[in-house]
């Protein structure tokens, strides 16, 4: 996100408009914890993970009074228009304030689980991937000179954007899917027979939202005697050095965000379609919903063979 701010405020600036930056989120602006952001005060973060503005949860902001408070904060700092980075939630209440208020708003998607229609990549997800992909690459290396089967969970409670795309870049065995049915049983004869050509060693990756990586494991070792592991690479997928991709991204996803608010443009969202710049109504954009691709799914069960 931090590449994100640093083209939202540079661009903006370079317009001569000033940025006004709030810390924690929503709550942050019902608090007004607000501070000017200067082109200097955006040098040196672009390579930094997270976000230098911080964010947190708000139920205050949940509620149409929380939203109204939000209201009053932005105009004592005379702000005319608001751009937010980030995921379902945030995108939810940007729309809110639009709807309710008439408020400017334009929306960034932010979202390391690539869930958010009106855009081929959100802001994290190539990182995520990433990260889950040298964990893998890693785990591989000990499952093959021990000769085990290793399962493991990335992150992706309602979909599984990067369990497909990690376990396409990683070689992996199986993918588990929460979208796709499977069978744990398919799965096991599968890496059986596998074994009996010769097959020592085989990475399983799974969406949390599908199984547990320690359930997985205990099945497969129940059902083939195989020595099984599992590896819950957890929330240090959310952290890191973003690729290039992503900064690349968030920064012209950013710099359009700026631009189209200061040029009138009210209530929508940005992204990328191909390597084309786009803009969505935020009301379709959280009315869509975004789907795996069943091309990349076939051509993972074809590579595991």
């Amino acid at each position: 996100m931090n590449a994100a701010i640093r083209a939202v405020v540079r661009a903006a600036i370079g317009r001569g408009v000033e940025v006004v930056g709030f810390n924690h989120g929503y709550q942050g602006i019902i608090d007004n914890e607000s501070r000017i952001l200067e082109s200097y005060m955006v040098g040196g973060i672009i390579d930094r993970g997270g976000t230098i503005l911080r964010t947190a949860r708000s139920k205050e902001f949940m509620t149409f009074d929380g939203r109204k408070k939000a209201i009053e904060s932005l105009a004592v700092n005379e702000c005319e228009g608001l751009v937010v980075i980030g995921g379902d939630g945030s995108l939810t209440g940007a729309l809110k304030l639009h709807e309710e208020f008439e408020f400017a708003v334009m929306g960034v998607p932010g979202s390391i689980d690539n869930d958010i229609s009106g855009t081929d990549f959100s802001i994290g997800f190539d990182t995520a991937v990433n990260t889950a992909i040298q964990a893998i690459d890693r785990v591989r290396d000990t499952a093959y000179s021990h000769e085990r089967v290793f399962v493991i969970e990335v992150m992706g409670r309602h979909n599984g954007f990067i369990a497909l795309e990690a376990g396409l870049a990683g070689g992996a065995e199986a993918v588990l899917l929460p979208e796709v049915p499977y069978s744990l049983l398919e799965i096991s004869n599968g890496l059986r027979m596998a074994a009996e050509k010769g097959k020592r060693s085989s990475i399983i990756v799974v969406a949390e939202g599908a199984a547990r990586a320690g359930d997985i494991k205990d099945f497969i070792h129940k059902n083939t005697g195989f020595e099984a592991r599992a590896v819950v690479l957890g929330h240090m997928q959310r952290g890191g050095s973003p690729t290039a991709f992503d900064r690349v991204l968030a920064l012209r996803l950013g710099a359009l965000a700026a631009n189209r608010i200061i040029s009138g443009y009210r209530g929508e969202m940005v992204g990328v379609d191909g390597n084309k710049l786009v803009s969505h109504p935020l009301s379709y954009v959280l009315s869509a919903e975004r789907n795996i691709d069943p091309d990349r799914m076939i051509l993972a069960e074809v590579m595991a063979q």
